[in-house]
Formats: structure tokens, C-alpha cells, sequence
């Protein structure tokens, strides 16, 4: 959670960007992303060769020209300054490769740097530099950048919008992603997915008295004490975490967001999912998304393993049937649909349904209400956690019908919240049999499933509530109509006396 005063910079830096002409927010966070990455790649620089004075060894540095520095440059006059990075400072970064170190460089191609006017830049550079951006406050930078992206108005187009950082955090959860292991999300936007499963496995790999959490659930200090093998931090950094997406500004956006947060080397890449041109499959033990709900895409593009499996183009069907493909056998999925998903009626709909409950693991089914995602969508969703292969013999529903936070526009914080309930029963799910009365789960057998067409919607299988009152014995119902008829009757005779 970000502290009030910080918030405050934050929030100058952003009126100052609207201000200066950048409205679109998806936008201003990408030129602010930039100057970050600046300021961030000299000080990394300087770490480097400061740790190479004290081993001794040699150590060559990406700035072939010290004035290319944000420590040097941001002294400049306005115009000055605003020339020099326009026309070398940023055509410095474009041209840094893969073997810099910075994957972000991979996404920079395409980067055009449309900050127009020197005072906004010079403001923006102070601010930034009071942010305190560093390697050493991991947690704070996040953070920082969390807020920007939580103030993106454009969300929603589309069918895109960025998932709660607490439905990711419960989401990872569910799947319980661990060292070792490779992570993808193909519809990666921002990069909360991977961030969540990532800050996961340092959760699961910290010594709880290094970890305090913020009043709003906020956590600190995962420094994954337990990872003692550099090995394995190589490969966490490097080798574990896949994104794909086919907006070029979110790729920059979401590979930055990753390299704030401590992602050092993530692997991200411009492509559609969908498309023929992604051969990927088998690759991936965990999948964690929120894929673009709305919309279809032209039939020719379309991946043929996918065209063969269902008649559709609806890119809410074709996700689905792609991360069980991406997945290798035993691996494990978390995937939010829009409640159409749970209980289309077409034919493409009862496949994608018919595949992940028969050839799949089909694990479970958190129903969450309408709000979740407002303000940017009202839409009801639902998550599946399915495990490719195996089978799927009985399935856990769940409820959820508050996740921490009202479910109008404002979504201010409240005590009702369903999550901790659900990652406690999810946990113990084997020992669960038969829920008591009033319980939010409850497990439907696969052969109830089936018989219905494979509908996966919760109100299709919820226990209803039968109070004792609504259905009362006949001699009772007879009592009252006696007596109702007596009031009546005294009541006429009364008016009759009047009269």
C-alpha cells in the first residue's frame, strides 16, 4: 500500500500528464514507463560496476557515452533536456538488445517517445526522482506502478480489463504455482498474472518473519530466504514466466510492470494466441488468465487444432480450448470466464465444456458476483481450475458472493469477503464430503454433470433453501382461512351496525 505522501507524487505525476496534453492514460503510463526504465537502467549500471570495483573485476559499461545517463542528464535546462532525450537518450534505449540484460529493450521496437513539452518533462523527471525507484525497494516500486496501472479509464475495450490484484493473488492460490515450474499467461496485458504468481512462489518461499502485510492485505518483504540455490533464482528470473499478447503498448507496459516488481529477465512476446501462427503446445505447467471475453476473430486465422475441436470463433471458447493445448500433462489451470462459458446452449459451447470435464480434471468452479470488475465491466464470471489429463470425477462449487469490497462503481473496502473462506476450503477440499446447511460449496458428481448437458453454471446444481414455513400442513393453511373469514365476516357487521 502505498503511503500517503507517495501517493500524492504519484497522483501530481499523473494531472501533470493530463495536463501536458497525454490524456489517454494507457498512454501517459507508457512515457512513464520510459523515463522509469531510465532512470532505473543507469542506476542498475552503476550497481554493476560498483560491484565489479570490489571483486576486482572487469566490467563494461552499456553507457559508451556517460551523458546518456539519467544522473547526468536530468541537471539539463527544459529544452535541453527535452532535446537530448528525444533525439539520444531514448534511440540509446531502442537499440539495446537481449544481451544487455534488459528484456524490455526486446519490446522497444515500435517505441515512439511523444512527451511534447520540456516543462512537463522536467516536472516529470523530479518526480520521479523523489519517487526513490531503486532495486533495493522492490516492494514500493511495485506498488507505484500497481497505482498507475489501477487508474487506467480505458480498461474494458475491447473485452480487456485489469484483474484485481486480490482475485489474482486467490486465483494463484488455487493452482499453487512452485519453483521450478513454467508459467503463461497467452492474453498477458499489464503482466498481473505472472507478477501474482511469481510474488506466490517467493510467498511460499519466505520465512514468515521477514513478511508483514498491510492493513488492505498488501504484502512485504518476500525475499524467498529458503531459495538458497542460485540456480534456482536463475531460472525464477529468467526461465519461468511466458506472456503473450497482440497490443504492442501492453507488451512495454506489462514487461515493464514485471522488471519493477523483480522479474528481471521475463519472457514476453508480440503474438496472438489464437492464430495459426503460434505452434506452442505441451509447454506450460501452470496457466494462469483473463482472457478478452468479447468478441470473435476471422475464421482463416484461426489456429486449425482449435477449428477442429469447436465450430466457433468466439474468442471466450477458443482461450479456453488453447491453454488446455498449452499445457503439459498434469498441468494445472486458472482461467476466468464469463458466465456464457458455464451454460451456452450451442454446440461449441457444450464441446469446450464437454472437453475440459471429460478429458480433462475438472477441479472446481468459483461462481463471483456481477461486481467484481466494475468500473470497467459488469459482466458475471466465474473461475475454472482444471488439471489437463486425468479425469474429473466430482466437482467443487463455490459461491462467492462478496470479495472484500462493495459491488458498485466505488468498490470500497468491507468486512464481507468470501476469499479467505474459499482458499481454506479449497486446501481441504479432500476432507470436505457433504456440505452443512448454508454452506456457499458443494460438490456435484460428474454424472449430474453430464446429464445436463455438461452446464457448469452454479444455480443449475446450488441447494436451494426450503424455510419451514413455506410449505405447511394442510390443516394449518385451513386455520387460517377460518379465521380470516371470521375477521371478515365481524367486520361487515360492524359496518352494518353504523348504518
Amino acid at each position: 500500500m502505498l503511503a500517503q505522501e507517495l501517493k500524492s507524487q504519484v497522483d501530481k505525476l499523473w494531472n501533470l500528464f493530463w495536463s501536458g496534453g497525454i490524456a489517454n492514460p494507457l498512454t501517459a503510463i507508457e512515457q512513464i514507463s520510459y523515463l522509469i526504465f531510465m532512470k532505473r537502467l543507469d542506476e542498475e549500471d552503476l550497481k554493476r560496476k560498483s560491484d565489479a570495483e570490489w571483486t576486482k573485476k572487469k566490467y563494461e559499461s552499456i553507457f559508451s557515452n556517460e551523458k546518456l545517463r539519467w544522473s547526468q542528464w536530468k541537471h539539463l535546462e527544459a529544452e535541453e533536456m527535452l532535446k537530448h532525450v528525444r533525439d539520444k537518450v531514448f534511440p540509446f534505449i531502442k537499440k539495446l538488445n537481449g544481451e544487455s540484460g534488459n528484456s524490455f529493450a526486446h519490446q522497444m521496437k515500435d517505441a515512439v517517445f511523444i512527451i511534447p513539452k520540456a516543462s512537463l518533462l522536467v516536472e516529470a523527471v523530479e518526480i520521479i526522482d523523489n519517487l526513490k525507484i531503486t532495486e533495493q525497494n522492490q516492494d514500493t516500486q511495485g506498488d507505484i506502478y500497481e497505482y498507475l496501472l489501477s487508474e487506467l479509464a480505458s480498461s474494458g475495450k475491447n473485452g480487456q480489463f485489469r484483474t484485481p490484484r486480490h482475485i489474482i493473488k486467490m486465483m494463484c492460490a488455487l493452482v499453487n504455482p512452485k519453483l521450478g515450474q513454467t508459467i503463461c499467461d497467452p492474453a498477458c496485458g499489464t503482466g498481473g498474472f505472472l507478477i501474482g504468481a511469481y510474488q506466490h512462489i517467493l510467498r511460499t518461499n519466505t520465512s514468515p518473519n521477514h513478511i508483514k502485510i498491510e492493513e488492505d492485505g498488501t504484502e512485504h518483504g518476500l525475499v524467498g530466504d529458503r531459495i538458497n540455490d542460485k540456480k534456482h533464482w536463475a531460472f525464477l528470473k529468467s526461465k519461468t514466466f511466458f506472456g503473450y499478447d497482440f497490443d504492442s503498448t501492453m507488451l512495454r507496459i506489462g514487461t515493464m510492470n514485471m522488471v519493477l516488481h523483480g522479474i528481471e529477465h521475463p519472457n514476453i512476446e508480440y503474438m496472438d494466441t489464437l492464430s495459426k501462427r503460434f505452434q506452442e503446445e505441451n509447454k506450460y505447467d501452470v496457466i494462469l488468465a483473463n482472457p478478452p471475453f468479447k468478441g470473435s476473430i476471422d475464421k482463416g486465422d484461426v489456429h486449425e487444432s482449435l477449428t477442429r475441436a469447436v465450430k466457433s470463433t468466439k474468442t471466450e471458447l477458443l482461450f479456453v480450448l488453447q491453454m488446455e493445448r498449452l499445457l503439459v500433462n498434469g498441468g494445472r489451470c486458472a482461467v476466468i470466464v464469463p458466465d456464457g462459458v458455464l451454460f451456452g446452449s450451442s454446440n461449441a459451447h457444450v464441446d469446450v465444456r464437454k472437453k475440459i470435464v471429460d478429458e480433462c480434471q475438472l477441479e472446481g468452479v468459483i461462481s463471483m458476483p456481477g461486481g467484481v470488475f466494475k468500473p470497467y465491466a459488469g459482466v458475471s464470471t466465474a473461475i475454472l481450475v482444471f488439471t489437463k489429463g486425468g479425469e474429473t470425477d466430482k466437482v467443487w462449487f463455490y459461491d462467492m458472493q462478496a470479495d472484500g469490497f462493495s459491488l458498485d462503481d466505488k468498490r470500497d473496502k468491507i468486512k464481507d469477503n468470501d476469499i479467505p473462506e474459499i482458499v481454506e476450503k479449497w486446501n481441504k477440499r479432500s476432507t470436505l464430503k457433504t456440505a452443512d446447511k448454508g454452506e456457499k460449496w458443494f460438490w456435484v458428481d460428474k454424472k449430474k454433470i453430464v446429464e445436463n448437458e455438461y452446464d457448469l453454471s452454479i444455480q443449475k446444481y446450488k441447494p436451494t433453501k426450503i424455510s419451514e414455513s413455506k410449505f405447511e400442513p394442510s390443516q394449518v393453511i385451513l386455520q387460517r382461512l377460518i379465521g380470516l373469514e371470521s375477521q371478515i365476516v365481524k367486520s361487515i357487521k360492524e359496518l352494518s351496525g353504523q348504518q
